[in-house]
């Protein structure tokens, strides 16, 4: 005996696309008017270069063998490592 279980069923779809704006919108406002994304990104290249600053010659291999493989983000602009 093969029954479909679905048969009786209402579909029910939801479409986030309104939801997914009006997040953005708050989390916008909740940033304030002060907020400068070029600032912003700027700090955090400058966290990301202290980060891996002063390494001593292993440490650096490392790092290198690191970026090489896509574990860790290089120079490049968007730093996401590929995997």
């Amino acid at each position: 005996m093969n029954e479909d279980n679905t048969s009786g069923l209402t579909p029910f779809t939801i479409d986030l696309t309104f939801e997914e704006a009006r997040r953005r919108a708050e989390v916008v406002a909740a940033l304030g008017p002060d907020w400068d994304p070029v600032a912003a990104l700027r700090g955090e290249d400058e966290a990301y270069a202290l980060l891996y600053s002063g390494l001593d010659a292993e440490q650096q291999r490392t790092y290198d063998m690191l970026v090489a493989a896509g574990v860790l983000p290089g120079e490049e602009p968007g730093r996401a490592a590929s995997h």
